[in-house]
């Protein structure tokens, strides 16, 4: 199974785009969902990649770079700088491109666990409810009970300070479930002590 990276990619090009280097993050980032060894010549593969994907080709000034692009579920900023290879002055230029994830605000679910104080069940509880999974599935999948899975929906929803399984989610996604949208007022939090 391949993991997608959390750490900067970094990829180093030619001015004709060639790929000169790349760390194992970019690698990652640039094969997702594929693993890289399965991908053959890697370094034709990658070149390829990137000229087709992190290309700005609506740009009128060469090169240019995207400034975020996709990759499977997740967005990555993708930023360039000029690097001056030569002492001489008749090296060509050549340019680092920094692959970083886009935060939106939430985190990964162990920067989440950790925020909260989460047990292991109740990470993989709530792993299981951002999948979309009900709470038979889930006890399926973990082979509990619906109403053990149950349980720990509600202390993981009252570690958070949400009120709701969409609750949890919003907090995973980083968007603040206890504001309502449309005219800015608090939402009670009926988990809430008096």
């Amino acid at each position: 199974m391949t993991v997608i990276a959390t750490r900067p990619g970094l990829v180093l090009v030619d001015d004709f785009m060639n790929l000169v280097a790349a760390n194992s993050e970019a690698v990652q980032i640039l094969a997702f969902p594929d693993s890289p060894e399965k991908l053959g010549h890697l370094n034709g593969w990658l070149t390829k990649k990137i000229r087709s994907c992190l290309i700005d080709r609506k740009s009128l000034t060469r090169p240019s770079f995207v400034n975020e692009f996709r990759s499977a579920q997740r967005t990555y900023l993708c930023r360039a700088f000029p690097l001056n290879t030569g002492t001489n002055g008749s090296a060509r230029p050549a340019l680092a491109l920094m692959l970083e994830r886009k935060s939106n605000g939430g985190g990964t679910v162990a920067e989440i666990s950790q925020r909260f104080g989460l047990t292991a069940r109740e990470q993989e509880t709530m792993r299981l409810l951002a999948a979309g999974f009900c709470s038979k599935e889930i006890a399926v999948r973990m082979n509990i009970s619906p109403n053990t899975v149950k349980a720990f929906v509600h202390l993981v929803m009252v570690k958070m300070g949400v009120s709701t399984r969409s609750g949890i989610i919003g907090k995973m996604v980083g968007v603040d479930s206890t504001y309502n949208r449309s005219n800015g007022e608090k939402r009670p939090n009926l988990l809430q002590r008096t």
